[in-house]
C-alpha cells in the first residue's frame, strides 16, 4: 500500500512536530537558558490567534539590517506560522536583545535558494539546503520587517 503525497507530508508533519515539541525545541531552550546558543537558532514570540497569549518557539533565522528571514517548514500547519497569518506582530531574540517587527509569509520567495542563505559559509550551503529539505513538508519563507533599529531610542524615551 503506497501512500499519497499529501498523507507522506502529514504523516512528516506529525513526526516533526512530535520531535521538535519533545526534544528539538526543549534542548535549544535549555542550551540557552545556561548561555550556550548559535547564531542561527533563536526565538519568535507570537500571539496565539485562539488564546491571544503569547507564544515563544525556537526557530531558525538570518538578520540583516532591516529585518529576519525564516523559514517555516511546513507553511501555515506550523502553529507559529498559523498566528503570524492571524496576527503579524512578533519579536525575535537578536543576539541578546529583543526585537519587534511584523512578519509576513512570503509564498512567491525560492525557499531552496532561501535555505541557502542559512549556512554559515559558501561551502555549507548545499548541506544546509539539503538538511532544510530533508524537515520539510509545505515550506514557506517568512520576513520579519524590525518596527525601529536597535540604534533608535527605546519608546516612550527621547
Amino acid at each position: 500500500m503506497t501512500q499519497t503525497p499529501e498523507k507522506r507530508s502529514r504523516r512528516k508533519f506529525r513526526i516533526e512536530r512530535l520531535m521538535g515539541r519533545y526534544v528539538a525545541n526543549p534542548t535549544v531552550r535549555a542550551l540557552n537558558r545556561i548561555g550556550i546558543g548559535t547564531t542561527l537558532a533563536t526565538e519568535l514570540e507570537t500571539i496565539g490567534r485562539k488564546t491571544g497569549r503569547y507564544r515563544r518557539v525556537p526557530v531558525a533565522a538570518v538578520f540583516d539590517d532591516t529585518g529576519a528571514w525564516l523559514i517555516s517548514q511546513h507553511g501555515t500547519r506550523s502553529e507559529w506560522a498559523a498566528n503570524i497569518t492571524a496576527d503579524p506582530r512578533v519579536r525575535i531574540r537578536h543576539g541578546a536583545h529583543w526585537r519587534t517587527g511584523t512578519a509576513r509569509l512570503e509564498p512567491g520567495d525560492d525557499v531552496d535558494a532561501r535555505t541557502r542563505t542559512f549556512a554559515s559559509h559558501p561551502a555549507f550551503a548545499a548541506m544546509t539546503a539539503a538538511a532544510f529539505r530533508a524537515l520539510q513538508s509545505a515550506p514557506i519563507s517568512v520576513r520579519i520587517t524590525f518596527t525601529r533599529n536597535l540604534a533608535d531610542p527605546p519608546q516612550g524615551s527621547r
